[in-house]
C-alpha cells in the first residue's frame, strides 16, 4: 500500500475524505460505494486507453496555442 510521502500529503488526503463524506452528507456507507464506483469507472477508463495504446492508436499532434502577444 502506498505511504504519503510528507506531512502535506496526509493534509491533502484528510480533507480529501472530508470533503467526500460531506458530499455524501455525512454517510459513510454512501461515500465508500460512490469512491468504489468512481474507482471502477477509472479502471475501466485506464483498459480502454490500454488497449487503445496496444492496439497502435496514436492521438494526433495537439494543436499549437496562438499567441496573441504583439
Amino acid at each position: 500500500m502506498y505511504e504519503p510521502s510528507s506531512p502535506s500529503d496526509v493534509d491533502r488526503y484528510e480533507q480529501a475524505c472530508d470533503q467526500a463524506i460531506a458530499m455524501c452528507d455525512g454517510n459513510l456507507r454512501s461515500t465508500i460505494k460512490a469512491l468504489i464506483m468512481a474507482n471502477e469507472y477509472l479502471e475501466l477508463e485506464l483498459r480502454e486507453v490500454r488497449a487503445a495504446v496496444s492496439s497502435g492508436f496514436a492521438p494526433a499532434a495537439l494543436p499549437r496555442a496562438r499567441s496573441d502577444a504583439a
